[in-house]
């Protein structure tokens, strides 16, 4: 079932031209139009479904630094500092609040892995330190029983997935770009090699430039341009509680319990390191690409098969664009989730935290997420396609990482100075990427 999202009405003129065509209205999307439009270059974004449909509302809220892979520290920063000026900078509320993000400790194996990380990270001079004791009781408030400490991060913050790719789709709207929903790219229209448009279902815009946000439908799309993306989707499954007295206010989570106070006073809940990812076609085509990540991240990703092996199989790969294409067959991915996934989760949290045992579940709904080889994101233009931007791959922290990493697909795609240095998300980085 789908978490309900604030609604975005559809502009209903197709520009003839603009100077880039934002690909997906995800966060990733609608804040690269977003910051696009603040440096003045006329922007377009397309959608196929409806604004923050699919993974951008259907994430934890979270909105973090603490426990980030290094390479993505510079884009967690950046992110914080916009996120922080998100309400003011769009005139809507985000629901980011900074109320600290906590992860708790059960095993002096759990304190190490985090006094690594934190070693790891002393040159970006985080505010996240080792709490415990007292201090640690008083951020986790209603705990069932005691922790050994806990990696706190008091800057770190969450927002409202239902409410935050809306707010600033709007604002990019109202700083002069086109917002298309229902309106599915359906391929580039190159030039000399070069982009010179893209074909939707309802006409041609000509650009100059493209930005590929298409969260879990990436590769699919790269494929039809005849780019081998290494991408593949893993279903994350989600719950919300009815509104509560008395539960933590500080976000955070145990190794298998994850956790985010709401602003209507309810809770989202998931089962950590749980996520799963099916087999299909993909898998064995990028096998040789996922097995050392399979092997370092063994027993937090559980594997699947069924009813998504054949579907996908189903799916064409190559398409002509003047016919319709996969985008329009399926227009929001709404996966169910893992009842059983749920299950532990909430059988967890009440262990934990006894004021949730008879707490109503509101609602649950799955997601997909889109997954890179080494679980960092694309965020380049394609060397053999000039004026073609990917930022993809964000591996389940696309909605906390979310305004870095448009503000540097921004800055690549305007020539300005990179707001971070880009290197990490190089296209490149991974091997036979053109077919």
């Amino acid at each position: 079932m789908s978490p309900p999202v604030n609604s975005v009405v559809s502009d209903t003129v197709l520009p003839p031209r603009v100077s880039v065509v934002v690909i997906g209205g995800g966060i990733i999307g609608v804040s690269t139009a977003l910051f696009l439009a603040e440096k003045g270059v006329s922007v377009a974004l397309c959608e196929k479904g409806r604004i923050g449909g699919e993974q951008s509302s259907r994430n934890w809220g979270w909105c973090r630094s603490i426990g980030r892979d290094a390479r993505e520290i510079p884009l967690a920063i950046e992110s914080l500092r916009l996120w922080r000026g998100m309400n003011e900078r769009t005139g809507g509320d985000t629901g980011f609040r900074q109320a600290g993000i906590v992860d708790l400790c059960e095993s002096e194996k759990d304190i190490a892995k985090h006094e690594r990380w934190l070693e790891e990270c002393r040159p970006y001079q985080l505010d996240a330190r080792l709490v415990r004791g007292p201090a640690l009781a008083k951020l986790v408030s209603g705990a069932a029983r005691s922790f050994l400490a806990g990696l706190h991060a008091p800057t770190d913050g969450r927002a409202e997935p239902s409410q935050a790719a809306p707010v600033i789709a709007e604002a990019a709207r109202a700083r002069g770009a086109t917002i298309l929903t229902s309106c599915a790219v359906r391929g580039l229209d190159l030039q000399a090699g070069r982009i010179a448009g893209v074909v939707t279902e309802k006409g041609r815009i000509a650009t100059d430039a493209a930005v590929l946000a298409g969260g879990a439908w990436s590769r699919l799309f790269c494929g039809n341009a005849g780019i081998d993306l290494p991408q593949l989707k893993v279903l994350a499954s989600v719950f919300r509680t009815a509104p509560l007295s008395g539960g933590p206010e500080i976000t955070g989570a145990t190794n298998i319990l994850a956790w985010r106070k709401r602003l209507d006073g309810g809770y989202t809940i998931a089962r950590r390191n749980a996520n799963v990812a099916d087999i299909t076609p993909d898998s064995f085509r990028l096998l040789r690409h996922y097995l050392p990540t399979l092997r370092q991240y063994y027993g937090e990703v559980r594997l699947g098969f069924g009813r998504r092996f054949f579907a996908e199989w189903r799916v064409p790969r190559r398409w002509s664009l003047d016919k319709q294409t996969p985008f329009e067959a399926v227009r929001v991915l709404d996966p169910a989730p893992r009842r059983s996934t749920l299950a532990e989760a909430r059988s967890e949290l009440s262990r934990a935290f006894p004021v949730f045992a008879d707490v109503p579940v509101a609602e649950s709904w799955g997601g997909m997420i889109d997954v890179t080889p080494d679980a960092v994101p694309v965020i380049d233009e394609v060397a053999r396609i000039p004026g073609f931007f990917i930022a993809t791959g964000f591996s389940g922290h696309g909605f906390g990482i979310g305004p870095g990493a448009a503000r540097l697909v921004a800055d690549l795609v305007a020539g300005d100075v990179p707001v971070v240095e880009r290197a990490p998300f190089r296209l490149d980085r991974f091997p036979r990427i053109l077919s």
